[in-house]
């Protein structure tokens, strides 16, 4: 096979040259950063993004320190569900993210007595109990209270409800203030995981 030859016009009327491989690279480099750009900010400001999870709120199902990717497009096509766990905006500080399980949903009653959670609502009028098993012993606390929930509100608590502050402590979260849900633990290593918190 024929070496290939670069040809270079070379005349007193018109001059060309090919770019140093040096600007050549440099073009490739801005090429490349201005698609990644067009790709990544789409899909991280409305598809999906990276969270740390900081405190221990939802200990043991989730630690300080954790490294999430959060689901943001999911429930624009369909309504939370109970126990999702989700990723939301303090109501009372909206630029502060929370990560929380869904307890009650919309338009339904929570009647809690001694931590233990009933649920009332048009399916169950006699009201059912809710399965925490998630919650270690240690972490529950003896609650009593009751709150019926509007059209668009949800009510949330960690799974560690002795150190959580969630609906308890500020009221029933509006759907406008849901985020999204974890899809992926990618740190640590040893507990990467697919839905985390199912």
């Amino acid at each position: 096979m024929e070496p290939q030859q670069s040809i270079i016009q070379n005349t007193h009327d018109d001059q060309s040259t090919i770019p140093p491989k040096k600007e050549h690279f440099l073009k490739e480099i801005i090429k490349f950063t201005l698609i990644a750009l067009a790709v990544v900010i789409p899909i991280r400001t409305y598809v999906a993004q990276p969270f740390i999870v900081n405190g221990f709120s939802m200990y043991p199902t989730f630690s300080s320190g954790e490294y999430l990717i959060v689901d943001e497009l999911t429930y624009n096509f369909k309504k939370p569900e109970r126990q999702d766990v989700i990723v939301l905006r303090y109501p009372l500080s909206p630029k502060t993210y929370f990560i929380k399980r869904i307890i009650g949903l919309p338009e339904e009653t929570l009647i809690v007595k001694d931590g233990q959670i009933t649920i009332i609502n048009k399916e169950n009028p006699e009201g059912i109990t809710i399965n925490d098993s998630y919650v270690v012993p240690s972490h529950r606390k003896k609650d009593n209270f009751k709150i019926t929930l509007g059209p668009k509100e949800y009510f949330v608590m960690g799974d560690n409800r002795t150190e959580s502050s969630d609906s308890r402590v500020w009221g029933s979260l509006e759907e406008k203030y849901i985020v999204g849900r974890p899809i992926i633990r990618l740190t640590p290593l040893s507990k990467i995981s697919f839905f985390p918190g199912k």
